[in-house]
């Protein structure tokens, strides 16, 4: 497998006014561009690992030869968490989650108003670049986690729905240092189908292995992997 960019499900310009087409075209045609372009260089004297999703390299980390390790968890972090980003946005956002994702919310932070400042808290709350995320355990038990850098829950056994890029790059050319103002945008693009679907995924696919503990079939089945 070579890794590629994956095909944008809407226009540069789709997300305005909450995301600008400069921002956007310069996040995903170099930054996100870089990550895959570095990942694909890490691996190339590995085609045992090139034929696993990036998904799986990010659950199984350890596993990676140590030498491209790093690469590895920095570059494949990179795409997945991109890849897994640009599908949970979307030009008709603003609406509520429904159906199982909406009764998982509301259990676990009281209602959608609670799990939105929870959220928001996290992001903010988070010391220089990384992500914020909604994630499943392997009991489908919810939490609110943020990662620095481009690292994945999945490296930590959890399963995100979720995720939120908050790295300058993916709103200084629109917000300047204003993370908050960002962020309050942020949740009117949100694509709750996506991620309603991530979560269905993952509960028709999920099977914990009994030897390793380890979830397995989900991996391949995240919407924007």
């Amino acid at each position: 497998m070579t890794y590629h960019l994956p095909k944008l499900p809407y226009e540069f310009n789709s997300l305005e006014p909450y995301i600008d087409i400069r921002t956007m075209t310069v996040h995903y045609k170099m930054h996100h561009a870089a990550y895959v372009d570095k990942l694909n260089k890490a691996l190339e004297a590995y085609p045992d690992l090139q034929s696993k999703s990036v998904y799986e390299l990010l659950y199984e980390l350890e596993r990676i030869p140590e030498e491209i390790r790093l690469a590895v968890r920095n570059n494949g972090g990179g795409h997945a968490n991109h890849s897994f980003f640009w599908p949970s946005l979307s030009p008709k956002g603003n609406g509520e989650p429904s159906g199982q994702l909406a009764e998982l919310i509301n259990t676990a932070f009281g209602s959608l108003d609670g799990f939105k400042a929870q959220f928001t808290q996290a992001a903010l709350g988070l010391f220089g670049s990384g992500w914020a995320w909604l994630c499943v355990d392997a009991d489908e038990k919810a939490s609110i986690t943020t990662t620095p850098n481009q690292d994945n829950p999945l490296s930590g056994d959890l399963f995100p729905l979720l995720g939120l890029d908050l790295w300058e790059h993916a709103y200084y050319l629109n917000y300047e240092n204003r993370r908050v103002d960002y962020v309050t945008a942020w949740w009117n693009i949100v694509n709750w189908n996506n991620v309603g679907g991530n979560y269905l995924s993952f509960k028709a696919q999920a099977k914990v292995d009994e030897v390793s503990g380890k979830v397995k079939g989900f991996l391949n089945k995240v919407k924007g992997g």
